[in-house]
């Protein structure tokens, strides 16, 4: 019943992932019906009062996958297109990655249907605060823990803070992550996964005796974490050969100026007006570009069975979550010339980090930005080697060995813990 509820693609998609592991654990039916659906899912209204003076009534979700080794973590989204479907299935693949990078969480994720883009801060804010009142009886330090996805970011995070403090009598910066650092936030916490996402690119050609220097970058999605992970590459040496939002791209084989590239984009928002710094191209065509790493860091199932054997990259590094469809996967699976950083393990920087705040802030004892970024690679080198060898010693693609170590983990949490009657 609540898979169908729940079902949209990436969902099933998410279903087929863990049921492909799940066969190759051996787990047992009872298990895999505990590890695989979620905890808790929840729908509100949110009823919000317009600039113009009308009520604008959104959607929003947030599904809490497990609770099995701590509170559920995983961001909150605002995007026209979000559905219970989506956030479920991100709720999924947060869980597994919380559980690979050995963090004591539950995966969970939240949305808002809405486009951000069209709405002014004051209608932002008051949106966020009702969103979060809704969400207050089932959201807590150690119960479920927000931190900033698509379309949110530090100020919602504050608001959200403030929202759940003024309920509570007192402030609780650590309801939430990815907040501004003058509130409890984390040094490092903005460009965490864009830098775990280079770290891990980096130490991939490493592994396959390939230059970072020189190196042909292709990023689809310049948000937060795709223009981190470009200007990161880029400070190591690396050619950014090409980029794109929403509106389209461009390349150029010479290698792209990537900081005028985050200073247009901080001032305009978007790539629609820019010119004449390399050939306009769409996402799609960019996706098809020869490369030495193909970065997707936009919405997820961008790589199809469609334009699956069209990729010309030697990496494939998983930046945005589920970009690859299952369709896809079982072709790219077969092909030894593209080796995949999967998603789980390639953007985890941005939750890694997310637990360094939540612990800073519970402790109220704050790291230097350089000692958060120790730890981060520190933390990231430790899951890669797990997945590398684990891949290695039972000859398996790079995605089913992430998603086994993960599952795994949480299957052995629950069985230890037993089923409450």
């Amino acid at each position: 019943m609540i898979d169908a509820f729940m079902q949209s693609p990436a969902f099933a998609m998410a279903c087929q992932q863990y049921d492909r592991v799940a066969d190759f654990l051996n787990l047992p039916q009872g298990e895999r019906a505990r590890t695989k659906v979620p905890r808790r899912a929840f729908i509100v209204t949110i009823p919000t009062r317009m600039d113009d003076g009308h009520t604008e009534m959104f959607t929003g979700y947030r599904v809490q996958h497990h609770l099995s080794v701590g509170p559920t973590k995983g961001g909150l989204r605002y995007h026209p297109e979000v559905t219970l479907g989506e956030v479920a299935a991100l709720a999924m693949w947060m869980s597994w990655k919380c559980s690979l990078c050995g963090l004591p969480y539950g995966g969970a994720k939240g949305g808002v249907t809405c486009d951000p883009r069209q709405m002014s801060s004051g209608e932002l804010e008051r949106m966020t605060r009702r969103y979060t009142q809704e969400m207050i009886p089932f959201i807590g330090p150690h119960i479920d823990v927000m931190a900033p996805d698509l379309g949110t970011n530090e100020q919602v995070m504050a608001w959200m803070m403030d929202t759940y403090s003024m309920h509570v009598g007192n402030p609780v910066p650590q309801i939430v992550t990815g907040k501004p650092v003058a509130l409890g936030g984390s040094a490092g916490r903005r460009e965490a996964t864009g830098r775990g996402v280079a770290y891990l690119v980096n130490r991939t050609l490493e592994n396959l005796k390939m230059p970072s220097e020189g190196s042909r970058i292709v990023v689809q999605g310049f948000g937060n974490v795709g223009s981190v992970a470009a200007q990161q590459l880029h400070r190591f040496g690396a050619k950014v050969v090409a980029v794109s939002d929403y509106t389209g791209g461009f390349y150029n084989p010479q290698g792209l100026d990537v900081n005028a590239l985050i200073d247009y984009a901080a001032t305009h928002k978007h790539f629609g007006e820019l010119k004449g710094v390399g050939d306009r191209i769409t996402n799609e065509q960019l996706l098809e570009l020869e490369c030495d790493v193909l970065i997707p860091a936009a919405l997820e199932r961008q790589i199809t069975e469609k334009n699956i054997r069209k990729l010309k990259c030697r990496v494939l590094a998983e930046a945005a979550n589920g970009p690859t469809t299952y369709e896809a996967d079982e072709i790219l699976r077969q092909n030894p010339a593209i080796f995949l950083i999967p998603d789980i393990l390639c953007n985890a920087g941005g939750v890694i980090v997310s637990y360094f705040e939540w612990v800073q802030d519970l402790q109220s004892f704050f790291w230097t930005e350089a000692e958060v970024n120790d730890k981060l690679y520190r933390q990231l080198e430790t899951a890669l080697h797990q997945v590398l060898q684990f891949s290695k010693k039972h000859n398996l693609y790079m995605r089913d060995a992430a998603l086994a170590l993960g599952i795994s983990k949480i299957a052995h949490a629950k069985q230890l813990r037993g089923l409450f009657p």
